[in-house]
């Protein structure tokens, strides 16, 4: 396996900075975050929320085609390889989507996420049922893996909380009959402690050639001290250090061996009890240990 880091989960760097500290503690990769994000003027972010408002190792997705050179140039210089790029365009927006498609096969980084439809915003904004919106969005991931295909890159659907494939089993079922060549999952440890859990084995062993990629984080259920008007109590989840959520870090991996994967692990730690650097140089050390050296 290879390890990496998705760059939302290191808002305090800029991109040069990003990838020379990571490279220095001996990581293999970095999946840069791809999307528009500034902050307003003197807007002050909490610390827990910095990693998605005004984050520093962003790039821009507003003119990310004039950027493909110094992205290169950033990585290369660092010798890191790409584990994909961390896009944020909604499947249904084509012009984005291609322009992701683009970018990623100008860096010669493979495979790009493509997001996935909110259920409840979008039953909220739009009226669409489940059923609606799944079969809105095969159609624009079929476009999407014929234009991948084209390109010679991979259009990649992440597991997500709150969205229309939260879980292994509604991912295939959106995916199924597309070529896995072209279009994949990204299978997220710490986003299925909130929704979608399923045993790892099974879900790798259904996704088959569609497990393209592995993002590695952790979560827990925390009791508010909170009830609802019938006396039930209230929870709510809060993402943590990958030894302390609720997911097996070591269980994960060795999933994983067993189905026979061997590619990127991509990091995205979005606890905040050590100092960034601190936290990937611990992180790094950690996977390692829970990896049987081979001769």
């Amino acid at each position: 396996m290879k390890f990496s880091v998705f760059t939302a989960s290191t808002p305090d760097w800029t991109p040069s900075q990003a990838a020379e500290t990571l490279a220095e503690q001996g990581w293999d990769g970095i999946e840069w975050r791809v999307v528009d994000d500034r902050p307003a003027d003197g807007q002050q972010v909490p610390a827990d929320r910095a990693f998605w408002v005004g984050n520093r190792s962003t790039w821009q997705f507003t003119g990310i085609v004039d950027q493909v050179g110094e992205i290169a140039r950033t990585t290369d210089a660092a010798g890191l390889g790409y584990s994909g790029i961390g896009g944020y365009q909604p499947v249904a927006d084509h012009e984005g989507v291609e322009t992701m498609l683009r970018v990623t096969a100008e860096l010669g980084a493979r495979q790009v996420r493509v997001t996935m439809p909110m259920y409840r915003r979008e039953r909220e904004r739009t009226g669409a049922t489940y059923g609606e919106l799944f079969d809105r969005t095969r159609a624009d991931l079929e476009w999407a893996a014929g234009r991948a295909a084209d390109l010679g890159v991979k259009a990649l659907v992440e597991l997500h909380h709150t969205t229309i494939t939260p879980s292994a089993s509604a991912a295939l079922r959106l995916l199924d009959g597309l070529d896995p060549a072209h279009v994949g999952v990204v299978h997220d440890l710490g986003n299925l402690v909130i929704e979608g859990q399923e045993d790892h084995l099974a879900a790798f062993e259904l996704l088959g050639p569609y497990l393209a990629h592995a993002h590695v984080k952790n979560a827990r259920w925390v009791d508010t001290g909170d009830t609802r008007a019938d006396g039930s109590r209230v929870w709510q989840h809060e993402w943590a250090p990958l030894r302390d959520g609720q997911a097996s870090v070591g269980e994960y991996l060795d999933a994983l061996r067993q189905v026979g994967y061997d590619g990127w692990v991509t990091v995205e730690d979005f606890s905040t009890a050590l100092p960034l650097a601190e936290r990937t140089a611990d992180n790094l050390a950690y996977l390692r240990s829970l990896v049987p050296v081979t001769a």
